[in-house]
C-alpha cells in the first residue's frame, strides 16, 4: 500500500501537508484548493487507503460499530441491518455484523470480542440473560442502544415497537369482525417483547370477551425445528378449533400457514389470521395476510440517531427509551 511519504514525494510537499489534506484539515491549515485537489488526485490514483489501526490509536476512535442481532437471516433483522449500515455510512462508520442465534454464551463472546476490538459503539438485539454484559458496557461508558427488546432492570437506551399495543390492535380487530373464539400462538422466550405480546392478548380478550382464553393460547418452544412447530400448530388448530388466530411473530405465521394448508382449512372462511410483523410470503399467499407491521426503518434510524448522539460531544437527544407504534396492514385474511 502506498504511504503518505510516497504521496508527498510525488506531489513535492511535506508528509504533514498530505496528512492534513487527507484528514479533511486542508482549510483549517490554509492549504490552497489547487494543492489539496492535486494531493487527493494522486492519493486516489495510487490507491491510498488510510491505516485504520493507526487512526484508531491516534484519535481513540475506530469508526466501527458492532451490530449484534438474533438471526441475521430473519426478514426483520435483515431489513434492520441493511438500514443501519446505510445510516451509519452517512456518519462515516462501518458496521460489523454478528448473530447470536439466541444463544447467551455466544452473545457474551461476541460482545466481548467487539469490545476488545474497540468498536466505538454497539447496537444490540439482546438475548435472554444478557443483562450482565449490557451493564458491563454501560459501566465502561460504551455507547449502546438496544433494539427489539430491553431489560426493565437496566437504564440502557432502547428502541422497539410497542408490542402490547400492536397485539391489542390485532385482537381487537378480530373482535370487531365478530370473532369470539380467538387463538394466540407465541414462543417461550422470556424477553420483554414476547411477554408484552402474550399479556396484550390475554388482557384484550378478557376485557371484551370476559375470559382469558388460556386454553386458546399455544406456546411453541423457540428452539424447536420448523417441522415440530408446524405440527404443534396443526394439533392446536385441530383440537381447539379457534375461529381466528393471531401469530406473535412472522416465523410463527409462516409455520401457521403451512399447518392451515396441511389441514385443508380455508382463510378466512374456516380460520381468520393476523400476524405480528410482516413477511414477504404474506403478500404472495392467497389470500394475503393481515399484519401488524413493525416500523423497521424508524427503529433503525432512531437507534442510529441515539447511538451517534452518545458518541458525540453535544448531547441533543433527551428521550432515549422509545416505544414506536406498529401499523395494521389490512388484507384479506380476516
Amino acid at each position: 500500500m502506498v504511504s503518505l511519504k510516497e504521496i508527498a514525494k510525488k506531489v513535492g510537499v511535506a508528509p504533514s501537508t498530505v496528512s492534513f489534506v487527507l484528514n479533511g484539515k486542508d482549510k483549517e491549515m490554509r492549504i490552497s484548493g489547487d494543492l489539496a485537489r492535486r494531493i487527493k488526485a494522486v492519493a486516489k490514483k495510487e490507491g491510498y487507503r488510510p491505516n485504520q489501526v493507526a487512526i484508531s490509536l491516534r484519535t481513540g476512535k475506530s469508526k466501527i460499530i458492532g451490530l449484534v442481532v438474533d438471526m441475521i437471516s430473519g426478514s426483520f433483522f435483515a431489513s434492520l441491518a441493511r438500514i443501519i449500515e446505510k445510516e451509519m455510512e452517512h456518519h462515516g462508520y462501518k458496521v460489523i455484523y454478528c448473530s447470536t442465534g439466541n444463544d447467551l454464551q455466544k452473545g457474551e463472546d461476541l460482545i466481548h470480542m467487539l469490545y476488545q476490538h474497540q468498536v466505538d459503539g454497539f447496537l444490540i438485539i439482546p438475548t435472554e440473560g444478557m443483562e450482565k454484559d449490557i451493564n458491563m458496557l454501560m459501566n465502561k461508558k460504551k455507547p449502546l442502544v438496544l433494539m427489539d427488546s430491553y431489560f426493565p432492570g437496566t437504564k440502557a437506551p432502547y428502541v422497539l415497537v410497542n408490542n402490547y399495543d400492536g397485539v391489542s390492535k390485532g385482537v381487537s380487530h378480530f373482535i370487531k369482525k365478530g370473532y369470539s373464539k380467538i387463538g394466540f400462538v407465541c414462543n417461550d422466550l422470556k424477553l420483554i417483547q414476547m411477554q408484552d405480546r402474550k399479556k396484550a392478548y390475554i388482557d384484550t380478550v378478557k376485557s371484551v370477551v370476559g375470559k382469558t382464553s388460556k386454553n386458546l393460547l399455544l406456546t411453541a418452544p423457540f428452539n424447536d425445528s420448523k417441522e415440530d412447530t408446524v405440527q404443534q400448530i396443526r394439533s392446536f388448530l385441530q383440537t381447539k378449533k379457534p375461529q381466528a388466530v393471531m401469530f406473535a411473530a412472522n416465523y410463527l405465521g409462516v409455520c401457521g400457514l403451512e399447518a392451515i394448508k396441511s389441514l385443508g382449512l380455508k382463510i378466512p372462511d374456516d380460520v381468520a389470521v393476523i400476524c405480528f410483523d410482516d413477511h414477504e410470503l404474506f403478500t404472495l399467499y392467497t389470500p394475503e395476510i393481515t399484519v401488524i407491521r413493525q416500523p423497521v426503518e424508524e427503529i433503525a434510524q432512531t437507534a442510529v440517531a441515539i447511538l451517534i448522539d452518545q458518541m458525540g460531544s453535544e448531547k441533543k437527544i433527551k428521550e432515549k427509551q422509545l416505544l414506536l407504534k406498529g401499523k395494521m396492514i389490512e388484507r384479506m385474511s380476516v
